[in-house]
Order: structure tokens, then sequence, then C-alpha cells
């Protein structure tokens, strides 16, 4: 499927679903960033991010990217 994912880019992404968990409730402080059926997909706590889904099955480097730029960076 495609999903809409407003904090990582304009475009949908693909989602592969492969046998997913569904998360049934969130708590505070987590921001839900994409949603599928009405539940939670993919969600964020500060610089940890849960998915229900398998962004490594397609071509599509956006949550990876979007994941990468969460890493803190350490002086050389």
């Amino acid at each position: 499927t495609t999903l809409v994912v407003p904090a990582l880019s304009a475009q949908p992404m693909p989602a592969v679903f492969i046998r997913a968990p569904r998360v049934q409730a969130v708590g505070q402080g987590v921001d839900v960033l994409a949603e599928h059926h009405g539940f939670p997909v993919l969600l964020r706590r500060g610089r940890v991010l849960a998915g229900s889904f398998h962004p490594e099955l397609t071509a599509d480097r956006t949550l990876h990217r979007y994941f990468l730029g969460l890493a803190p960076v350490s002086p050389a």
C-alpha cells in the first residue's frame, strides 16, 4: 500500500505489511506519524521510531533518511 507521512514527505511512500502487529494504544509523548485503516503504523518518541511495516522491502529510502537524521552526530 502507500502511506501519507507528512513529517517525512509530501509524497505518499510505499509500505509493505507482513504479519504486522497492530498498535492498540499510544502513550503520552508519542507522535503518530502515519496510520493505516485508522491504526497507527509509524510512531516516534524522541529519537525512537516504531513501525509495523517493512520499509526495507521497497526501493523508497525516505524513512531510512529520516531515521539517519535522528541519530546524534558525534564530534570527530
